[in-house]
């Protein structure tokens, strides 16, 4: 072929593809907008289009304080990072984006958004002790609107046939059942992830994000999640988002075109974390043992993500300061906190709380080593000299021996039963600040707790006393409050059942309480005043916490304040107990009484207290 007639090809090429190109809309710019007067100034934007990295980027017609930095490519042709430097000075407006082609020309443009924020988000109001969090699957909640059961073309059918499948909850359906969940006595809501989840089967649960900026159309849209969030605080509830920095599902668009090799931890074949939390804090652990937790993916169908790309760490970052601001949350729920890589962790707990001091994290850390939670924690110190921002992590240490302690009989010797419970509180020297612990019964990955506790009403009542009376932050899970069960052996599928009465046609409604029987009934009423009047109590809120050795299979703590004392009495017993409250005189005078916070019966407190068979008793203390 001669020259004349080769260079004559390339430049037909050439065109045609500039042309082609030229043609092409933008596909995504993430995040899909921003806001003036965000304390960090840097802003850097994914921008996806076949063949953008061949441009450069430029601002036309900036915003006063507004200044482009650079761009940058990665490994492929279609993506581009363009990095802003907002300054706090800027206004809200709308940025004209520029794709400048290697000829000078413009091949592509955007009108980028930058929002004004609502009155007060910077300071807004973290969920903690003074709260109680009422924790859903959001597919098996309620179907407020079947008629997105299927949309947007996902796959996965609703089949409620199907333990494991999609059931058709969706935003709607909290939305309408939020004066339910008000009128409990709660006043934070966590949904398990509304974020969408492509993937051909199990996406009800949310765990495998392919979209992070987006909520799965068969919840909603982002508009209903905001409305949500709204109507939610109206009735005061705050919302809780979960979070997911560790992996996604295999079916994000990324997985199709990766922006670089290491966006996800890659390996000559595939290769699963070890699940060895203790690696990442075990002063003799092997570095290979702790890279394999950290780089290896959970399950086939979940891309671990890379966050040591400094790209991949800003985008996350990022998207959670979003979701913060555009939805307007009061905290955030992380996902399997330890897996993702500690370094990152430490920069992305600070990036969030620089942005928002009063915000509450609160991470999952499935262990039942108090140390390992703790290891987490901000203030907590650390033998390796890591540092971390996390203001709250879930309390899975003392979750268990909760349960360990209720299930096993009293006087089987030192440690045992409630015994468990005495030694475990030990272990809030190690935290910074007890009460900003979660402490849960159950939820959506353990079984129910009424089924662990042998379907026992007394047991699941003093469950449910410790949770909302200790020194704590308290968690139910979504049906609760009516004994729901779940087989002893975990089950995913069957453990998130349907919530009675969240669809049309159900013979039970728990709202109604239409076919609910008589100790659901009773379990719900119980719950429902003991979390109206902890509303109300600040001995229960930010009161300290003084315990008594348990004796004769009763365990007696007080939490109490200048203003208020709250006595809480569990008692085993198969036989009415006679109580001598003369060893309690740290906290009781003789001629001290108590007012039962659910039934309202005043009790003497000086001598002795008659407790009930297998009972749990609050009563707030008056002195005379």
């Amino acid at each position: 072929m001669n020259r004349r007639l080769t260079r004559g090809l390339l430049a037909a090429l050439l065109i045609s593809t500039t042309s082609a190109w030229a043609a092409t809309a933008i596909d995504r710019i993430e995040p899909p907008h921003w806001w003036a007067g965000m304390r960090e100034s840097r802003l850097d934007l994914m921008v996806h289009a076949p063949g953008i990295a061949k441009a450069g980027a430029s601002l036309r017609n900036a915003l006063p304080g507004v200044r482009l930095k650079g761009s940058q490519r990665l490994d492929s042709d279609n993506y581009l990072f363009v990095e802003l430097d907002i300054a706090a000075t800027a206004k809200p407006g709308t940025l004209n984006l520029d794709f400048i082609g290697s000829d000078g020309k413009v091949v592509a443009s955007h009108a980028y958004t930058l929002r004004a924020r609502a009155p007060g988000s910077a300071q807004r109001q973290g969920f903690d002790s003074r709260d109680a969090i009422y924790l859903v699957v959001p597919d098996r909640f309620a179907n407020g609107d079947p008629g997105n059961d299927n949309a947007g073309g996902l796959g996965d059918p609703v089949d409620r046939a199907h333990v494991d499948g999609r059931h058709g909850g969706d935003i709607k359906g909290i939305a309408d059942k939020l004066d339910y969940i008000a009128g409990l006595g709660f006043t934070q809501l966590w949904p398990t992830p509304l974020v969408e989840n492509k993937q051909p089967s199990y996406s009800y649960h949310g765990y495998s994000p392919t979209d992070l900026y987006k909520i799965d159309p068969r919840f909603g849209s982002n508009d209903d999640y905001r409305a949500l969030v709204a109507q939610a605080r109206a009735k005061g509830i705050g919302v809780i988002h979960d979070i997911v920095p560790n992996h996604i599902g295999s079916g994000h668009w990324w997985m199709a075109d990766l922006p670089s090799r290491d966006w996800v931890n890659q390996h000559a074949q595939y290769t699963e974390t070890n699940h060895r939390h203790v690696t990442q804090l075990d002063p003799y652990t092997a570095p290979s043992d702790r890279e394999r937790f950290a780089g290896g993916w959970f399950v086939p169908t979940m891309p671990d993500l890379n966050q040591r790309n400094p790209r991949m760490a800003r985008y996350l970052i990022q998207n959670a300061i979003w979701w913060v601001e555009d939805a307007g949350l009061s905290g955030l729920r992380v996902d399997t906190y330890p897996y993702s890589d500690k370094a990152f962790l430490s920069r992305w707990s600070a990036a969030v709380m620089r942005e928002y001091p009063r915000l509450t994290l609160v991470g999952e850390e499935m262990s039942n080593n108090p140390l390992m939670v703790a290891y987490w924690l901000a203030g907590h110190p650390k033998h390796d000299g890591y540092v971390s921002h996390m203001p709250s992590m879930m309390d899975f240490p003392l979750h268990y021996w909760l349960r360990d302690a209720l299930v096993e009989p009293e006087g089987k010797g030192y440690g045992t039963g409630w015994g468990k419970i005495y030694d475990a509180m030990t272990n809030d020297a190690l935290y910074p600040e007890p009460t900003r612990m979660v402490l849960f019964e159950g939820n959506h990955d353990t079984n129910r707790i009424y089924s662990a506790l042998g379907e026992d009403a007394a047991l699941n009542r003093m469950a449910v006393t410790f949770i909302a009376t200790t020194a704590r932050t308290p968690q139910f899970f979504y049906g609760s409050e009516i004994l729901m069960k779940s087989p002893i052996e975990r089950a995913d599928g069957a453990t998130r059942a349907d919530f009675p009465g969240g669809w049309a046609g159900d013979a039970v409604d728990a709202v109604s309480g239409r076919g609910l029987t008589d100790a659901q009934r009773d379990a719900q009423a119980y719950l429902r005043k003991l979390l109206t009047w902890r509303k109300s109590s600040p001995a229960i809120h930010s009161g300290k916490l003084m315990h008594y050795n348990p004796l004769d299979g009763v365990y007696v703590y007080f939490r109490y304040t200048a203003t208020q004392k709250v006595m809480v009495v569990m008692n085993k017993n198969t036989a009415t107990t006679t109580l001598d409250t003369g060893r309690f005189s740290d906290m009781l005078s003789p001629r001290a009484a108590g007012r039962d916070v659910i039934s309202g019966t005043r009790h003497e407190l000086g001598r002795a207290l008659a407790l009930p068979v297998r009972s749990a008793l609050v009563l707030e203390v008056t002195e005379p």
